[in-house]
């Protein structure tokens, strides 16, 4: 079974991903599947009623598509097929903020250590990690920095908002 960071730990995947899937006869029926958003829409009712369905965005996919099934889905995945491939933060940022998506958002395709942190920062609670690189060692990618200036979904303050509210014992003064 392959593993994924989801959290802060390494798990193993009880997802199945269909990357080609295009009907519903290429879903198997007894197992959680993620499936593109095209099949969704197509066979709406169907994998509704299953429970066990979580959806996949390609990054020209509107994650506006969505906005109905939000509180239904326990899984969407946002596909980065290319390292240098951003937009897929968008669409986690507009599937937690502007939709309220409260379940798993899932960074798959061409993910790597040096996204990680940055991922979290826009919603992404599960990590597919690149299949040549080990889960493990991009594990520390969640911590490669200890705080952000901009609010973002994880932190929506931003910091000039939070040092405005510390106390002036939180913050010395520069001596002379």
């Amino acid at each position: 079974m392959p593993l994924l960071i989801k959290g802060r730990a390494v798990v193993e995947d009880g997802w199945m991903l269909l990357r080609e899937a295009a009907a519903l006869a290429d879903v198997p029926a007894d197992s959680p599947v993620i499936v593109p958003l095209a099949l969704w829409q197509s066979e709406h009712d169907a994998l509704a009623a299953r429970g066990n369905v979580g959806v996949w965005l390609k990054p020209d996919d509107d994650p506006d598509a969505l906005a109905g099934d939000v509180e239904r889905l326990p899984l969407i995945a946002i596909d980065f097929p290319k390292f240098v491939d951003g937009r897929g933060y968008s669409s986690a940022r507009l599937l937690r903020d502007k939709h309220r998506f409260a379940g798993e958002l899932r960074a798959i395709g061409d993910v790597l250590r040096d996204q990680l942190y940055y991922l979290r920062q826009c919603g992404f609670d599960a990590f597919a990690i690149r299949v040549d690189r080990k889960a493990e060692d991009a594990l520390g990618g969640l911590d490669d920095f200890s705080d952000n200036y901009q609010s973002t979904t994880a932190r929506p303050v931003p910091l000039f908002r939070r040092r405005d509210t510390a106390s002036e014992s939180d913050t010395p003064l520069p001596t002379a």
